[in-house]
Order: C-alpha cells, then structure tokens, then sequence
C-alpha cells in the first residue's frame, strides 16, 4: 500500500474515533468509556502524524 493511502485511513479512523468521543463524552454514564475511546482517537492521529513527517 502506498503511505498517502495509509494516512487517508488513518485519518477516516481518527475522525470516525473523534465524533464517537464527542458522542460518549455527552451520551455515556462511565467517564473511563470516554476515555478510552478518545486515547484511541489520539494513538490513531499520531501514528499518521508519524507516518507524515518520518516517511
């Protein structure tokens, strides 16, 4: 696969990831689901933030 095509689904992830945070964040009872999931959302943006700048 090409690098371009890995960061256009690494970011579709994250952006995905970041509403569901939002979402969580407002929806959910249990804080640590929120937090979780918005982790994730910030492990997802900088494995591409390292694909961008170290490839």
């Amino acid at each position: 696969m090409n690098t371009d095509t890995i960061r256009s689904i690494l970011n579709i992830v994250f952006m995905v990831l970041a509403v569901a945070s939002v979402i969580t964040y407002f929806v959910v009872e249990d804080f640590t689901t929120f937090i979780y999931v918005c982790g994730a959302a910030i492990f997802v943006k900088l494995c591409e933030f390292f694909l961008r700048f170290m490839l």
